[in-house]
């Protein structure tokens, strides 16, 4: 089993849009030093507080800051570029820093409909299996229009989803399929069983390869992993309530999460979940359980157990970790504690 890394870029409650990129360069030096087998950064758009809007920039700059490290897309939303600019962006990373960029493909806007136009301003774009299809060709150089100097460069490809019907198409095309079960679990033991029932072998891949995402957060006990893990549910919660509220500070428990979400109950809400005759706060609560049901949170020894537990549910070669914690020492130490656990497997 491998370890990597998934950053959103999240700004810290009292940082600038600078200082949350200088954490995500710091963490990229502790991933490098303990050894993380990749670190990959996440597209967002008009989310004020996350800092991951201009994706390829972020890995420039995390690349000059480390030496090995291997850093991408995590992943570039195609329906929000020309395949050619991916093309001639990612070869450009390639050339300058060989052997150490992989580009994930999602088709998801990563933003609502209104920043989505604002991005690419036509709705008739080919659909996303195709312009998979034109950013291949132009790193193969079989297309007529040559995007240089991404033209015969070898940069490691990865669908990434949410469905069954990213597995399907990972499988067809014979890439490494990732699953976003960070924030969207619910279809994950049925995904990656489509993906690597119908894999077909590839010039890139003789057999799956499966990436799953999960929130972790480890710690010295389970009482202070479940404290620390409050930042993360109330950054869930924003994102259900739309209140892009920067990454907080922890609370003393997650019941304060969840009073004061009671007291404000003119929050604006949306959500997949259909809850009749409920109280307000019961269906978010829901939502944000939902949402993080693929988490790891506790002690060295509890989440030991989890992982074993996921492992048996879930056939995956390597989990990419994500990480909600406000204080960036603990967060460092978070990630050592885990691939410590993770080394434990083979």
């Amino acid at each position: 089993m491998k370890l990597s890394i998934l950053n959103l870029v999240p700004v810290r409650e009292g940082q600038n849009y600078q200082q949350a990129i200088d954490s995500m360069v710091k963490l990229a030096k502790k991933a490098e030093n303990l050894g993380i087998e990749r670190y990959w950064i996440a597209e967002h758009h008009n989310m004020r507080n996350l800092a991951s809007s201009s994706t390829q920039l972020l890995i420039q700059h995390t690349l000059a800051a480390t030496h090995s490290l291997r850093v991408g897309s995590g992943g570039v939303m195609l329906p929000n570029h020309s395949p050619y600019i991916v093309a001639e962006q990612y070869g450009t990373l390639e050339t300058l820093y060989p052997n150490r960029v992989e580009l994930g493909l999602g088709r998801a806007p990563g933003t609502d409909m209104k920043t989505a136009y604002a991005i690419r301003r036509h709705s008739n774009h080919p659909e996303f299996p195709e312009d998979i299809a034109e950013l291949r060709s132009y790193f193969a150089g079989t297309n007529n229009v040559k995007a240089y100097p991404a033209t015969g460069l070898d940069i490691p490809l990865y669908i990434l989803g949410s469905s069954t019907e990213s597995a399907y198409l990972a499988a067809e095309l014979g890439l490494p399929y990732a699953f976003a079960s960070h924030f969207a679990p619910r279809m994950l033991i049925e995904a990656v069983e489509i993906y690597r029932r119908y894999f077909k072998p590839s010039a890139v891949l003789n057999k799956p390869y499966v990436i799953i995402g999960v929130n972790a957060i480890v710690a010295d006990s389970d009482e202070e992993a479940r404290k620390l893990a409050t930042s993360q549910t109330q950054f869930f919660l924003n994102v259900v309530t739309h209140a892009q509220q920067n990454l907080q500070p922890p609370t003393e428990n997650e019941d304060v999460i969840w009073q004061n979400l009671i007291s404000t109950e003119n929050t604006p809400h949306f959500g997949p979940v259909d809850f009749k005759q409920i109280p307000i706060y019961h269906q978010e609560r829901a939502m944000v359980e939902q949402m993080t049901a693929c988490s790891l949170i506790g002690s060295p020894t509890s989440v030991t157990s989890q992982l074993s537990a996921l492992k048996s549910a879930v056939n995956f070669d390597e989990i990419m970790a994500v990480s909600y914690i406000y204080d960036e020492t603990k967060q460092h130490y978070s990630y050592k504690l885990l691939k410590e656990i993770v080394d434990q497997f083979e």
